[in-house]
């Protein structure tokens, strides 16, 4: 058997946690995938994995051979880049994941500028409002819309959106303009649902920072479905600027509280770690950089 293929199967079990997801995403048995371990097993003469009817797990040696076979593996893919690169054609399949809203609403025209300059780049989108791990292999980059980047990955910061409160017209005549965060006790909330930040909505009292756990009347994540409850009068709603932009320029909703923003949330391009990035990854991310900077100066 190929001992680089053995190699790249181990590295992804250890990755994707089993034999039958590999497998799976190799196109063969699980059986086939036992041999390829057992082939490597025989030929270091050391056993990489503990395995059990729940789980696998790495050994002592296993765990040795995976950092320093990882970095083999990176560093032949990094070869393989820059060789490529020397026909000066940024080129290949470029695989994203974005939270649904930041991908719906911001990323299409981004994607189409970026594919006319760069046209020989597919690119795989996935939204997601997950947490997808990019050690699996199966992304190059994702975006975050947190304030709390991974510690792990590079994290390039994008841009950033304000988090503001919003109500229809409709509605803050019929029930009234909170003038204070404890009013907003009184009202209705619609929550947005997978931030960090759980149940709470943030402010900023001078320079102090409040947080405010919401009773909310209907929750869910996505800023369509939300922005459409808002304008229908059903509550008040603390979200990403960003994402209701659209909603902002109409005389049918209000900004409320507006005097009392919290810091504005930043937005990332992440991606794992390595000595070399792929150049349909490092155009990508500058590309998205440059968007956003010259869409913040036509603004200005």
């Amino acid at each position: 058997m190929d001992k680089f293929i053995c190699i790249h199967v181990f590295c992804r079990i250890v990755e994707l946690g089993s034999f039958i997801a590999v497998a799976r995403e190799r196109k063969l048995s699980a059986m086939m995938i036992s041999k390829y371990i057992a082939q490597l097993e025989r030929e270091l003469g050391v056993s990489l994995l503990n395995r059990t009817t729940r789980q696998i797990s790495l050994t002592e040696a296993g765990e040795r051979f995976y950092r320093q076979s990882k970095s083999i593996m990176e560093d032949l893919s990094s070869l393989e880049e820059q060789t490529r690169n020397l026909g000066k054609t940024v080129k290949g399949m470029l695989r994203l994941v974005a939270p649904i809203d930041f991908g719906s609403s911001q990323l299409m025209p981004i994607i189409v500028a970026y594919q006319a300059t760069y046209p020989d780049v597919k690119v795989a989108l996935t939204l997601d409002n997950g947490m997808v791990n990019l050690a699996g292999g199966n992304f190059d980059c994702a975006i975050r819309v947190t304030d709390i980047p991974e510690p792990s990955l590079v994290a390039r910061k994008i841009t950033e959106t304000p988090l503001c409160l919003y109500a229809s017209s409709d509605y803050l005549n019929k029930h009234g303009r909170p003038q204070t965060i404890d009013d907003l006790k009184q009202h209705q909330c619609l929550h947005y649902l997978d931030t960090p930040h759980g149940d709470y909505w943030f402010f900023k009292q001078g320079r102090a920072v409040r947080k405010l756990r919401v009773e909310w009347v209907l929750a869910c994540n996505n800023s369509r479905a939300l922005s459409e409850a808002v304008t229908l009068g059903l509550g008040i709603v603390q979200a990403p600027e960003l994402f209701f932009r659209h909603l902002i320029d109409s005389v049918e909703v209000e900004e409320v509280l507006p005097n009392m923003r919290p810091d504005s949330i930043p937005i990332y391009a992440s991606y794992m770690q390595r000595k070399f990035i792929p150049s349909k990854l490092s155009t990508f991310v500058n590309f998205l950089v440059d968007y956003f900077q010259s869409t913040l100066q036509r603004a200005g």
